[in-house]
């Protein structure tokens, strides 16, 4: 008895098909794939407000520009017309996001074809330049989440936060950086985020539409070659996607093993890592000190192969050369000491003379 008690109070707490109104969320929905008037002036304001905060690395500004961005409206419809076989409403959704990525392309290259801000280390725009398994996954669940809550009677604060979470803005942003600079690495990188984006949105959209079990616009027996088309179009979206997610999973992995690596070999007997690159497959390894001894390659290699990396995809660039003798490593130990201090003087001189700045501009707005 209580546990037949205990399902049903399970199920009582997770369905929630009673709070779904399938015909208005249709309704919401095609309302908000069309980009014209307004639209287009919100998307422009919205790009440029995102670029200013990805030129000056403003975190709350980039998420500001992603609260007002109507992008998200054409994506989900693309998600809707596939699962409830609208093929009509597949062409407006598709054609109003091209629409919609071609304007915030143009805003943004030329936001940064104007602005006098170069910086030195653009964090924020350098994280939109290559996809990882996180995009994959905030994409997706965010979906779910947004479609879920465009289904709902009563509509929460839920489509501000999926608008957040999925991020579509950003790396348009960073794509029109890329044109205005002539850097096509970039570029591609940010695109290829964008598309990562919005196709696993689209499967999301797709997955609970099917789900929540929407009419259909017409049923397969209906129209049997629009509904083939559909499902190919569908098949398009999700192969690459998924070959993509691997992808992103098999290199998350190999790094989280490189990073496992350099972390079990920081030390040698006369040197020691300090700095690792990894590109694609490859790693290289810059090490200060004595030069490796043979012993120390022998098991550096076996350190390797015991975390799954190929030994001849790793290089080591012994940059500091010194030999055993213990005066010479103590003098190149000092020369290192010299630099950082050094550093550290220059920088607390910077800091002394901002706060004097500071108070500065403080004496003089209390004497206003």
């Amino acid at each position: 008895m209580d546990r037949e008690r205990v399902k049903s109070y399970l199920r009582d707490l997770v369905d929630f098909r009673d709070e779904i109104d399938t015909v208005d969320a249709v309704a919401r929905i095609k309302k908000a794939i069309w980009f014209r008037g307004p639209n287009v002036w919100i998307l422009a304001f919205a790009i440029v407000l995102a670029s200013v905060g990805l030129n000056v690395n403003s975190t709350a500004v980039i998420i500001g520009a992603m609260l007002v961005s109507p992008l998200m409206g054409p994506i989900v419809g693309i998600g809707l017309s596939i699962g409830i076989n609208d093929i009509q409403l597949l062409r407006d959704a598709a054609r109003n996001l091209l629409v919609m990525v071609v304007i915030s392309l143009l805003a943004s290259t030329l936001y940064f074809l104007l602005s006098p801000l170069d910086l030195v280390n653009p964090t924020e725009l350098l994280a939109r330049t290559r996809p990882t398994i996180f995009d994959v996954l905030i994409a997706l669940f965010g979906g779910l989440a947004g479609i879920l809550e465009t289904s709902r009677k009563d509509r929460g604060t839920v489509l501000s936060g999926v608008a957040i979470a999925t991020a579509l803005m950003p790396p348009l942003c960073t794509a029109g950086f890329a044109l205005s600079d002539g850097n096509w690495h970039y570029f591609f990188g940010a695109l290829y985020l964008f598309i990562i984006n919005s196709v696993f949105i689209i499967i999301a959209t797709y997955l609970m539409v099917k789900y929540l079990r929407f009419t259909p616009v017409e049923s397969y027996a209906q129209n049997r070659r629009r509904a083939t088309v559909m499902a190919l179009l569908l098949v398009a979206f999700i192969v690459p996607s998924l070959f993509s997610a691997v992808s992103l999973v098999r290199e998350n992995n190999y790094k989280r093993n490189v990073i496992s690596f350099i972390q079990a070999n920081k030390r040698f007997s006369g040197s020691y890592i300090y700095d690792y690159e990894i590109d694609g497959q490859k790693v290289t390894i810059y090490t200060a000190g004595a030069a490796l001894t043979e012993t120390d390659k022998i098991l550096l290699d076996a350190s390797a192969s015991a975390f799954r990396i190929d030994p001849a995809n790793i290089s080591v660039k012994e940059s500091s050369f010194v030999s055993n003798d213990t005066e010479l490593l103590e003098e190149e130990l000092r020369k290192m000491r010299e630099e950082a201090t050094e550093q550290i003087e220059q920088r607390d001189e910077i800091i002394g003379n901002m706060e004097l700045e500071i108070a500065r501009l403080r004496g003089e707005m209390n004497k206003e």
